[in-house]
């Protein structure tokens, strides 16, 4: 080792500096790339950050534009409900206007023909005072006395004459009043034992097996007919129809009763009056059953719960009472769900009004029995089991009979008139309907500037073609409501008549 050259130990000392560094600079350059790698990783990793974090906010940002939108839309279209309801109230208080100046303008002539009968009772008055003069004068010869015994019998044979005259027109008045009067009552007594019609609904027939069971059902010396008549309250009637009995009565569940009881001695064949009893006994419990069951029904359909039993009981026995033909339980859960839409739109309390609707006409299940308008016998059977007073005033206000009409009482009154006047709701005779219709045209054909009428929809409207040479727009719009108003003042109808007046101008050329 000591005999070794030093340039020898200085070539290895380069040589090992040499490999060092290049050894150092190789380490470096893999440190150096594995550094930029993961710089390079990292860097990608960010910008995959970077572009989710982006993704995310444009999709929140698309959340909350849809949100906008959403929440701008139904603004607008609460705005747009909120128009409609003013632009309502606007129309509303329109016809409003319009009726008010109707009244006005028929006071007006009112009082111009008062004013009219007044200067004319003024002019006969001058005329007979001018008279008086003139006869004072050519009796001017005749003592006070006689003066005055003349003139006095003078003024007493004119107040004479007009007093008639006026006791006339009171009597005409008082009379055309009392018939008016007198039909409506004929009318309401004959809706309250009518069903579908007066002559067909007050009786119930019955088939049987055999003509041989007429015989048995009279008994010997009519015991069993007499019995069965007594024990039900209903009149059966045998004829000569072949193996079929009748029953007559205006009480329908009377009638329903008798119908049950009959039935069953004509399946069981043993027909006696002690048996007729029990029978009719029976049956009569099982249609109070029946009635309970129908009345739980019609709560259920209804949607309406907690109403006393009796309530519920009462209501069943309207499934067998009519109304001009329409049947008083599907009137009834028409009401109903008619008044609780009306209400939920206006803002009211939609259960009140389901049922003060379904209850309007609770009335009409016993009104054969108690005296008074059925809107009031209603409202006292249901303040007697306890109800609300505000369903109690809904139903004795429907028809305007109370002294008042609260809200509840409005929407009940438009939901009943909207179900009687439903074409097909109520039953018409064929000669009542031609007549209704018959007289629509009459009316309308009665105006001078009319062409052609013609009524359709069962008579609930009715088309008019005017001449157009003869009126302009303005007056086929005054002409519809002219014939609209007399329709009111001369015929009687439910719910309501369309009048539409048709102004049709045609031009025709000829290209030659």
């Amino acid at each position: 080792m000591d005999n070794i050259d030093p340039m020898v130990w200085l070539g290895i000392i380069v040589a090992g500096m040499l490999i060092g560094g290049t050894l150092g600079f190789f380490l470096r350059s893999t440190m150096l790339s594995r550094a930029m790698r993961q710089a390079e990783e990292e860097a990608k990793a960010r910008i995959k950050e970077a572009e989710d974090k982006r993704k995310e906010i444009l999709i929140e940002a698309k959340e909350e534009a849809v949100k906008l939108k959403t929440e701008a839309e139904t603004e607008n279209r609460q705005r747009r409900s909120e128009l409609a309801k003013q632009e309502r109230k606007l129309n509303q208080r329109a016809d409003n206007l319009d009726q008010k100046i109707e009244n006005f303008e028929k006071r007006e002539k009112a009082l111009s023909k008062k004013e009219q009968e007044a200067e004319a009772s003024m002019a006969r008055v001058e005329k007979l005072k001018e008279e008086q003069r003139r006869e004072a004068e050519r009796i001017a010869g005749m003592s006070s006395a006689e003066a005055r015994d003349h003139l006095l019998q003078i003024v007493e044979n004119e107040s004479r004459d007009f007093l008639a005259q006026r006791m006339r027109q009171v009597e005409a008045q008082f009379k055309e009043e009392s018939d008016e009067k007198a039909r409506e009552i004929l009318a309401e007594s004959l809706q309250r034992c009518a069903s579908e019609v007066a002559a067909e609904a007050t009786v119930s027939v019955v088939a049987l097996p055999s003509d041989e069971m007429k015989g048995r059902l009279i008994g010997r010396e009519g015991r069993n007919i007499r019995a069965l008549e007594a024990a039900t309250g209903v009149d059966l009637i045998v004829d000569d129809t072949p193996e079929a009995v009748t029953l007559s009565c205006y009480d329908a569940v009377r009638r329903q009763v008798a119908r049950v009881a009959l039935e069953r001695l004509i399946r069981d064949g043993r027909i006696h009056p002690g048996r007729i009893e029990g029978v009719v006994e029976k049956a009569r419990k099982d249609v109070e059953a029946e009635m309970q069951a129908e009345g739980e029904q019609m709560m259920l359909k209804a949607g309406v719960f907690g109403l006393p039993s009796e309530v519920i009981k009462t209501m069943g026995r309207l499934k067998y009472r009519f109304s001009y033909g329409q049947n008083m339980v599907n009137h009834s859960l028409e009401v109903a769900q008619v008044a609780a839409t009306i209400a939920g739109e206006i803002g009211a309390n939609v259960e009140t009004a389901r049922t003060a609707g379904l209850l309007h006409d609770i009335g009409k299940a016993v009104d054969q029995d108690v005296e008074g308008p059925h809107a009031l016998i209603g409202a006292n059977i249901l303040e007697r089991h306890g109800l609300s007073p505000q369903i109690v005033a809904a139903v004795g206000q429907h028809h305007g009979e109370a002294d008042s009409m609260d809200m509840y009482g409005f929407i009940v009154s438009a939901a009943d008139a909207i179900s009687s006047a439903r074409p097909g709701a109520r039953q018409e005779s064929v000669e009542h309907y031609l007549k209704r219709v018959e007289s629509l045209e009459n009316i309308a054909n009665s105006f001078p500037s009319v062409e052609k009428s013609f009524a359709i929809q069962a008579g609930r409207e009715i088309r008019i073609l005017v001449k157009p040479e003869e009126i302009d727009d303005l007056e086929a719009i005054r002409t519809a409501q002219n014939i609209a108003k007399k329709i009111e003042e001369e015929l009687t109808y439910p719910g309501q008549i369309k009048v539409t007046v048709i102004r049709e101008t045609r031009a025709v050329d000829y290209a030659k």
